[in-house]
């Protein structure tokens, strides 16, 4: 099979799978759940839906196949900067039946643009970029529909095995040693456009914490006044905390006996201390890292942990080396509905024993989003460049609701410090202590 072929069924299987996780993700639920608004935070899954379709029409039937418009009269309502999410629900969207008679439409032509195209030539189709884009994007926005579900009221719907148990024990901390690294890349083709291009970082060494921090370990800061002590937060954090009056990580319920418990996709389970926290903002990752004498770490740190490798000196594409994450690496791809308990992937983890970089929570860093040197945006403006310079912090690793086409060791995700309904947690850093690096 010549190369191009391979990525073209690489390409196929990846847009498959995305769609048919958009249909369980929508077909679970009746009618009346996918036009309601679960959260003024969020579209209703018809819109989702519908919004999969139309960038897919965009950008692979219009523009690469260069063929007729399916519905060119919905662009405006699917444009996702036209309308802010709360306010959707009043648009005239398509119904269930004509989104999914719309999505299924596009697929159609789709799959003949992608037979068709050389996967060469200009940028937007060179190894299937375009393709792998629209493979992401309906990834991401699945995990997005994956978040209304978490939002939702009602019984369950969705079901998964329970994530797996920890094979090993953990270190605390990893020592990360101080040196130059390549951050980002130019060379992977399917890397989106905040990813490039890779440039050369020097950092001192620090120390970063083995997995992200568990419940239980959330637990004691909780337990200890975390919530109840504004030397812990920062001054826009405890006006936050506040306002919304958080006292815990959402989701989290405790019983008249004291005990916690967590609202998981319409049940409701004992919480886990061995998992990894998830549900939390910025704020309060932030407010737990000097609770624990420590910091988050920033956005370099985060890939210098995750993708140096100090045998070779070189950046690899994950923690664990450039192999694709299978099954053993990695909790990903709402393969379970929660994180797994730390531990449970040993041969997922950096060379320098750091574990959990990939999958289980999204982690927050201190860093903002912003580009990098000789960034240019591509294909399009709105995807990375319009949120620069904003109110956003940068969070790395992906989830176990994210898919592996659209998580990698240079993947970034960004989001305002206050959202808590994304599957985002943390892991603290901290600066070398005196002869600390020598040991």
């Amino acid at each position: 099979m010549t190369a191009p072929e391979v990525v073209r069924e690489r390409l196929a299987t990846d847009l498959a799978r995305a769609r048919d996780r958009s249909r369980a993700l929508t077909d679970c639920v009746d009618d009346g759940d996918l036009v309601a608004q679960h959260s003024p935070l969020m579209s209703p899954l018809v819109w989702d839906l519908a919004h999969i379709g139309n960038q897919e029409e965009l950008w692979l039937v219009r523009d690469v196949g260069g063929r007729e418009a399916v519905r060119r009269d919905i662009d405006e309502l699917y444009d996702a900067f036209a309308h802010p999410r709360s306010t959707r629900p009043a648009l005239p969207l398509l119904n269930p039946d004509e989104a999914r008679r719309y999505v299924t439409q596009v697929r159609d032509k789709a799959w003949d643009v992608l037979d068709r195209s050389p996967l060469q030539g200009r940028r937007l189709e060179r190894d299937g970029f375009a393709f792998a884009m629209i493979a992401q994007h309906e990834q991401q926005h699945d995990e997005t529909m994956l978040a209304t579900h978490q939002l939702r009221t009602g019984p369950a719907v969705l079901d998964a095995p329970a994530a797996p148990a920890a094979r090993t024990a953990l270190p605390a901390e990893v020592i990360v040693p101080g040196g130059e690294f390549e951050m980002g890349t130019s060379t992977d083709p399917w890397a989106l456009d905040n990813e490039r291009p890779s440039h050369r970082v020097l950092l001192p060494a620090f120390v970063i914490d083995a997995a992200p921090v568990t419940n239980g370990e959330y637990l004691e800061f909780l337990g200890d006044g975390g919530y109840d002590r504004p030397e812990l937060w920062s001054e826009r954090g405890w006006a936050h905390r506040r306002s919304a009056d958080l006292d815990a990580p959402q989701f989290w319920q405790r019983d008249g006996s004291g005990s916690w418990w967590r609202r998981v996709f319409g049940r409701v389970v004992p919480l886990h201390p061995n998992q990894p926290v998830v549900h939390v903002c910025y704020f309060e990752a932030q407010a737990y890292a000097r609770w624990a004498g420590k910091r988050l770490p920033t956005e370099a740190e985060w890939e210098r942990a995750a993708r140096w490798d100090p045998a070779s000196g070189r950046s690899r594409r994950f923690p664990w080396g450039d192999a694709e994450p299978t099954a053993a690496h990695a909790n990903l791809g709402q393969r379970h509905l929660e994180p797994a308990e730390v531990g449970a992937y040993p041969d997922g983890a950096s060379p320098l024993g750091v574990h959990h970089l990939i999958g289980d929570v999204w982690e927050w860093t201190s860093s903002d989003f912003l580009p990098y040197p000789g960034f240019s945006f591509f294909p399009y403006r709105e995807y990375s460049e319009v949120f620069f310079g904003g109110d956003y912090k940068v969070l790395r690793g992906g989830s176990f609701g994210t898919d592996p086409v659209a998580c990698r060791g240079t993947f970034r995700n960004w989001d305002h410090p206050v959202r808590r309904q994304i599957f985002a947690g943390f892991r603290c850093a901290r600066d070398v202590a005196p002869g600390e690096a020598d040991v």
